[in-house]
């Protein structure tokens, strides 16, 4: 009688089994997306004293969050040795990329080696790092900048006439495409440049001393072009002190709110509008691309110098705004609001 029971025993064992096999696969099969390891990016980045790097990083790390990427932002604050030891932190945790701001575009080639060489992906963000080789580089026309800013003096008269330049960090790699293209704007109109100043990792209290320092040479300028808006502030305010703020046109870059501000007020003349939405976009969706296909493809995507490599590049378009088309670009476009871009002077605000 016992070893009746014997085979059915053994059955039953056996499906019991594979029921559990089963549902032990299924289980692992349930959390295995849950637990699958997301990207790690490292982000380095020069400063947050100019506005616009609050929202590049704001719209970096979301992009990345969506595409399955975790951001680990640092800020340098200025200091080269420390962004040095931000990338060396990344590459030792071993992120799959790294994303960099630079300060000194001549001074990260080390770091950026070691990160190539452990198999890290690199991406050179907004600012070229010389002879770095980088798998990716992203920014603006930054030639087309210095023209815009060049050509809206031109069409504000001013020709054969007289043009100081106060520009940006010198370690900037944009800084000489920007005021090349500006240049060569400048001579085509028979414009004579004055000085040109450069203020030390864009500390923009620099250019308002210039001003200060310099007045025999300010007050022989029939215009100012600055580095960016966070100089033009600076610039404008030491002229108003002079009461010549609005009577000495001033150009800058990067839209900053005060900068719409001052040009619907009538204290500077222009900016160029640098879309870093779409920018921090398409930095987030290359990185994660490259980290995952070993290359960025698309059509904006051209090889560029980087002084020894030839490297991939991404530029985007720039766009310059006037009181004229304040409302379309900036407003439509929902990079300010326009009751804090007309916040001083509401009676000019259009419906």
């Amino acid at each position: 009688m016992k070893k009746r029971w014997i085979l059915p025993l053994m059955i039953v064992v056996l499906l019991l089994g594979g029921v559990c096999l089963i549902l032990s696969h299924n289980r692992k099969t349930d959390i295995e997306p849950e637990e699958e390891k997301k990207l790690q990016i490292g982000m380095s980045f020069d400063s947050f004293v100019i506005e616009r790097w609050l929202r590049d990083r704001d719209v970096f790390v979301s992009t990345a969050k969506e595409l399955g990427a975790e951001v680990n932002v640092q800020n340098a604050n200025g200091d080269i040795e420390e962004q040095k030891k931000q990338i060396d932190y990344f590459i030792d945790k071993g992120v799959d990329a790294i994303v960099i701001i630079c300060i000194d575009s001549y001074g990260l080639q080390d770091q950026v080696k070691r990160a190539l060489d452990a198999g890290i992906k690199v991406v050179a963000y907004d600012r070229q790092i010389a002879e770095g080789n980088v798998d990716l580089y992203i920014s603006f026309d930054n030639s087309r900048v210095g023209e815009m800013m060049g050509q809206a003096l031109a069409e504000n008269g001013i020709q054969g006439k007289n043009v100081l330049m106060l520009g940006g960090s010198p370690t900037d790699s944009n800084v000489p495409l920007v005021e090349g293209a500006f240049r060569e704007v400048m001579e085509a109109n028979h414009n004579t440049i004055l000085d040109a100043f450069h203020a030390d990792n864009w500390e923009a209290e620099l250019a308002a001393q210039y001003v200060y320092d310099h007045w025999e040479t300010v007050s022989h300028a029939d215009a100012i072009m600055c580095g960016n808006d966070n100089l033009a502030s600076q610039v404008v305010r030491a002229l108003a002190e002079k009461r010549l703020a609005g009577h000495i046109p001033v150009v800058g870059q990067d839209a900053d709110l005060e900068a719409c501000q001052r040009i619907v007020e009538g204290t500077q003349l222009m900016t160029v509008y640098k879309p870093v939405e779409k920018l921090a976009q398409r930095a987030a969706q290359c990185t994660v691309q490259l980290i995952r296909e070993d290359q960025v493809t698309g059509d904006d995507v051209e090889p560029v110098s980087d002084g020894k490599y030839m490297v991939p590049c991404v530029a985007i378009e720039p766009i310059s705004v006037t009181e004229e088309n304040m409302d379309e670009v900036i407003i439509d476009g929902g990079f300010h609001l326009k009751e804090d871009v007309y916040l001083n002077v509401p009676g000019k605000m259009r419906k």
